[in-house]
């Protein structure tokens, strides 16, 4: 793009206020919407329908919180400086990836390359005949502690119901989870990152920005975990715990130590 062509259509602000996605912040926004609706404004460009924000929540609700483990990065940071929360929260959120918490951007491209096959329950096979053929587990799917059923991905799916919602992406996962059980001839969990991918999908969201979303998701978990730090300190304990569970094995000098 050259640079005399550079434009945005998400922002401008002037003696007379700001503008964002054509409306006004203090007339039309402010007040006026709720966190959900904004987030999609701002993204996508439109306000969602009530039954999309519905969905939208509730995938926002869902990813929050992951416990200690997705903290412990953010509270040792802030341990390290605490005149710096905004380091701290970069840090939780950079450790979202294909293992956690950004799974939804891989099963959303799955989702469409189901949708978009003549014959969606082959597209589904091929799918997880190329994971299996590299001995890798279908991302989105099986969970150490929800068996044989993730109680979150069911709740999720009821809400797409609810909303009427549940519409092509939905069935695309049904597919594909049809197609994971029937390669490892046992059912498998269908892990919630991948109703969320689909609930996401079925609201518009593209796939290549579902992680995103995720993202936002995670950050007041963050906070959250970040203001118990304050009022509670435990990154130290948690730090000399992990000390002692993991011994050093290596040699030792052969001469004395001198300190």
């Amino acid at each position: 793009m050259k640079s005399d062509d550079l434009s945005t259509r998400i922002s401008t602000f002037d003696a007379q206020g700001a503008t964002i996605r054509g409306k006004s912040l203090v007339d039309d926004l402010i007040g006026e919407v709720n966190f959900s609706q904004m987030i999609y404004l701002h993204i996508l460009g439109r306000l969602p329908t009530p039954q999309q924000t519905r969905l939208l929540d509730a995938t926002l609700v869902t990813l929050m919180d992951h416990g200690v483990m997705a903290s412990v990065g953010a509270r040792m940071v802030y341990m390290a400086s605490p005149d710096a929360i905004q380091s701290a929260i970069a840090t939780g959120i950079l450790g979202m990836g294909s293992q956690f918490g950004g799974v939804m951007e891989i099963i959303g491209r799955h989702l469409e390359q189901i949708m978009d096959a003549t014959d969606s329950d082959q597209a589904a096979a091929d799918i997880v005949a190329q994971y299996k053929s590299v001995r890798k587990p279908v991302p989105g799917f099986g969970h150490p502690h929800f068996r044989p059923e993730d109680p979150r991905t069911a709740k999720l799916l009821q809400v797409a119901e609810r909303e009427g919602l549940a519409g092509r992406y939905v069935a695309a996962l049904q597919t594909l989870a049809k197609a994971v059980d029937a390669s490892l001839g046992k059912h498998i969990t269908i892990n919630a990152t991948s109703a969320i991918a689909a609930l996401l999908g079925e609201i518009g969201v593209p796939w290549t920005i579902m992680r995103g979303f995720a993202a936002i998701s995670r950050t007041p978990g963050i906070v959250g975990h970040l203001f118990e730090e304050q009022t509670q300190p435990a990154a130290y304990a948690i730090g000399m715990k992990a000390q002692e569970m993991v011994p050093y094995v290596g040699e030792f000098p052969t001469t004395p130590r001198k300190g």
